[in-house]
């Protein structure tokens, strides 16, 4: 009750500091960070600032602690549900049984629209549908699609590649259902933040090596794409931007015990071989985001290989930016250029 009611307190408290004069909020954000050439937002300092008077943080002593206080701080970030948009409950057979999905739909979007497959993040291991409800709705409304959020199995209850397993099965069956859930089959796309960068990227890569159907697009938010090495960006960022270094171990000691091979491309794709004939990319990183180096790796694999890709450094953004809209505008500002990349890149 009293952590309920510190959540209640933590939201509207939330709003009302982020609406301060600039002044105030440098003032309680404290002076400027610079590393590495960049200049941290003032909003992401001062969420920042707040996470670390909140003491939130994503992993804990075990995943379901670290789920609960995933739902509680979300309420202080994520913003009023946004809206016109439709929901509506599906379950995808799966060969472990159904697997729950929402289906979001915005006001006046006709039949054989564009579709985006959501994978939402929170290492493989926290996260949700709930989680990710108001950034699902955001690229509903903003990119003019139907959006098809999944929940797809979390470790350690369900390790790797359970995640991938249902990802790929997600994706196949919006192509086959197309029609049912209103969408053109041509234009589906798959993406997510973080961890579901990552089952976006890998979703891609596994559709399109067995021949199709693949998706159109691929819209890849900060992902992770190497479990299997340490880049210059995690030891430069990892500590004190909300994605930390101890959060990252915690999450693949989950999702990817010992015993498993981290150089599988179902969990790092950027070891693929081949990256020809992959969908188009938008990929997006932050320039304080530990993840930032092997998602820009990534980009340039796609490249190099001929495949239209985008590459959007934030570079005063942290990791997790999609989920704070909410608060300040920065985040929302990143959040609409993704959007207005997935517009684009599903245009008929």
């Amino acid at each position: 009750m009293a952590t309920s009611l510190l959540s209640r307190v933590e939201a509207v408290a939330a709003p009302f500091i982020f609406g301060l004069p600039e002044p105030a909020r440098r003032l309680i954000a404290g002076r400027p960070v610079r590393l590495d050439g960049q200049e941290l937002a003032l909003d992401a300092q001062l969420l920042l600032r707040l996470q670390q008077i909140a003491r939130v943080s994503m992993s804990s002593d075990t995943p379901e602690e670290a789920r609960r206080r995933i739902v509680e701080s979300g309420t202080l970030v994520s913003g009023a549900r946004i809206e016109p948009v439709r929901t509506r409950e599906i379950d995808i057979p799966a060969e472990h049984g159904p697997l729950p999905a929402t289906l979001y739909e915005p006001a006046g979007l006709p039949s054989g629209s564009a579709l985006l497959v959501f994978f939402h993040g929170g290492g493989w291991v926290i996260g949700s549908r709930a989680s990710h409800d108001n950034t699902a709705r955001y690229f509903a409304k903003h990119s003019g699609v139907r959006v098809l959020s999944v929940e797809y199995r979390l470790a350690p209850e369900h390790p790797f590649p359970a995640a991938t397993e249902d990802a790929i099965a997600a994706f196949g069956y919006a192509h086959a259902k197309a029609a049912d859930l209103g969408a053109d089959p041509e234009r589906i796309a798959v993406g997510g933040d973080s961890a579901g960068g990552n089952l976006a990227a890998v979703t891609a890569q596994v559709t399109t090596r067995r021949g199709g159907p693949a998706p159109a697009f691929q819209m890849l938010l900060y992902p992770g794409v190497d479990a299997s090495r340490r880049r210059r960006s995690r030891e430069l960022f990892g500590d004190g931007f909300f994605l930390t270094d101890a959060d990252m171990t915690w999450f693949l000691d989950h999702y990817a015990p010992a015993g498993v091979d981290r150089t599988d491309t179902r969990l790092s794709p950027l070891l693929a071989e081949d990256f020809t004939g992959l969908p188009p990319a938008y990929v997006a990183t932050a320039g304080f985001d530990p993840l930032r180096d092997e998602g820009e790796e990534y980009a340039a694999k796609l490249r190099a290989a001929g495949v239209p890709v985008t590459l959007s450094r934030q570079p005063d953004l942290i990791h997790g930016y999609v989920n704070f809209l909410g608060i300040g505008r920065r985040f929302r500002e990143a959040t609409s250029e993704a959007a207005g990349a997935l517009r684009v890149g599903l245009r008929a």
